[in-house]
C-alpha cells in the first residue's frame, strides 16, 4: 500500500513509519509542520492536496487527528487513518470526525465511548504498544558506561506539568477557587475513576470562563466547554499536583533520579539528571532502573499511556497509578505493579527495593506479555486490517 504520512514531530511517528516499511508498505512523508508549528489550515490543505494529486496514495496516516487532513481525504475519497495517542485532543470535537473516510483509532476507552456514536463506522478503540524490533536491538548495545550512568533505585522521566497548567491563571473569586481546589483534592485521592467533569455545574463553568482566558473551539465543532474545563484546566492541575506531591515524598524517602524539562525546584531532594533522549537514552534508563514510576495524566481517563508501554517494552519494572483498563491487559503483581494512594506507592517502593528477584520476574513477565500480545507491529496490523 502507498501511504502518505502527515507528520508534526510526535515521538510515535518514527516507530510507526519503520513498522509500515517493515510490513512492505511504501511511505511518503509531509514534514513541514515538524519545523513550522504555526502552519495554518490553508497551508495544511495545500500540502495534503498537492501530495494526493501528484502520487497515487491509497491512504493518509497521522498521529492524532487533523480536521483539515480529514476534510481533504474526504474530498479525494481516500481513507484517513489516525491514531490518537494523547489526551486531551480537542480536535476530536470538530465536526470533521463524522467524515465517512475517517478511520480514527482511540487509545482510551473512555474517549472511544464519548466519540464513537459520532461516526460508528469510522471510530475504533485501539490501545498503544511498543516497537520491540527497535527496543530489543537497543538493549543489546548497553555498555558498562551506560550501567554506571543510568542505574538507579527509583526513576521518573517526564513533565511535572508546571508549564502545562492554565488553571494557575485563576485569581480572585475565593468561592470559585475554593470549590475547584476541593474538587482537585478529591480527584487526587481517587484512582481509576475521573470525577472532574461531573463536578462542574453550569454556574461554576460560567464563573470560570469569566475568570480565566478560556479555550476557544473552532466554528465547526461541538463546543463542549465543560469537557474543555475538566481536561485542559482541572485535569492538568490534578496531574501537576499529583506528580509534585508524590515525587517529593519519594525523593525524600528513597532518593529519585529525575529527568524532566520542567521547573524542578519544588523537588530539592531529587537527583536532577537533565533530559533523556527519547529513542537512545530513555529505554536504557527504564531497563537499568530498579523501579520506574508512571503517573498517568488525568485527562487520560481509563487508558494506558504511552509511558506504560515504553517501560514494559524496555524490560523495566513498572510501578504506575491504577487505571481501569490495566486489568484488561496485565495481571497486577505479576506483569507490573500499581498503587492507589500515596501510602501504597511508598509501601510498594519499599517492598520491591527489598525483593530484587520478585521485581526482576515481574519486569520480565510484563516485557514478555506486551511483546507477544500487544506489540506496536500487531497494533499497526490491526489498524490496516480495518481497511481491507
Amino acid at each position: 500500500m502507498n501511504i502518505l504520512f502527515y507528520r508534526y514531530n510526535s515521538i510515535c511517528e518514527p516507530d510507526i513509519i519503520a513498522i509500515l516499511k517493515r510490513l512492505r508498505h511504501n511511505v511518503a512523508e509531509i514534514t513541514e509542520e515538524m519545523t513550522h508549528k504555526d502552519l495554518d489550515a490553508k497551508s495544511q490543505m495545500s500540502l495534503v492536496s498537492n501530495a494526493l494529486k501528484e502520487n497515487k496514495h491509497q491512504a493518509v496516516f497521522s498521529i492524532n487527528f487533523f480536521p483539515i487532513v480529514s476534510e481533504v481525504c474526504n474530498i479525494f475519497h481516500i481513507p484517513y487513518i489516525c491514531w490518537v495517542v494523547d489526551a486531551p485532543v480537542m480536535e476530536l470535537y470538530s465536526h470533521s470526525i463524522r467524515n465517512p473516510w475517517n478511520r480514527i483509532f482511540l487509545f482510551d476507552y473512555a474517549l472511544y465511548q464519548e466519540f464513537h456514536q459520532e461516526n460508528p463506522e469510522g471510530i475504533f478503540y485501539l490501545p498503544l504498544g511498543a516497537d520491540y524490533c527497535r527496543l530489543d536491538a537497543l538493549m543489546e548495545t548497553i555498555t558498562e558506561s551506560d550501567q554506571e550512568k543510568y542505574t538507579a533505585d527509583v526513576s521518573f522521566i517526564g513533565s511535572l506539568y508546571t508549564e502545562k497548567c492554565p488553571y494557575n491563571r485563576l485569581k480572585g473569586d475565593s468561592y470559585l477557587k475554593g470549590y475547584l481546589d476541593g474538587v482537585i483534592e478529591a480527584q487526587l485521592k481517587i484512582y481509576g475513576y475521573n470525577l472532574l467533569e461531573e463536578c462542574i455545574t453550569d454556574q461554576i463553568l460560567q464563573d470560570f470562563k469569566k475568570a480565566v482566558p478560556f479555550y476557544q473551539f473552532p466554528e465547526r465543532a461541538d463546543h463542549n466547554d465543560r469537557a474543555a474545563m475538566a481536561h485542559l484546566y482541572l485535569g492538568n492541575k490534578v496531574t501537576e499536583q499529583e506528580r509534585l506531591r508524590l515525587l517529593k515524598r519519594v525523593s525524600e524517602e528513597f532518593g529519585l533520579d529525575l529527568y524532566t524539562a520542567s521547573d524542578f525546584s519544588p523537588l530539592p531532594h531529587a537527583r536532577y539528571r537533565g533530559l533523556a533522549k527519547t529513542t537512545t537514552e530513555m529505554p536504557k534508563i527504564f531497563h537499568l532502573s530498579k523501579i520506574n514510576l508512571n503517573f498517568t495524566s488525568k485527562p487520560i481517563r481509563t487508558g494506558l499511556p504511552l509511558r506504560v508501554w515504553d517501560i514494559l517494552g524496555a524490560g523495566g519494572f513498572l510501578l504506575t497509578n491504577f487505571q481501569s483498563e490495566i486489568p484488561e491487559y496485565f495481571e497486577v503483581g505479576k506483569d507490573l505493579e500499581t498503587f492507589a494512594s500515596e501510602e501504597e506507592l511508598v509501601e510498594k517502593i519499599q517492598y520491591y527495593l527489598a525483593h530484587e528477584e520478585e521485581r526482576r520476574e515481574i519486569a520480565h513477565n510484563g516485557y514478555q506479555k506486551a511483546k507477544e500480545q500487544y506489540s506496536l507491529e500487531i497494533r499497526v496490523q490491526q489498524m490496516l486490517g480495518i481497511l481491507s
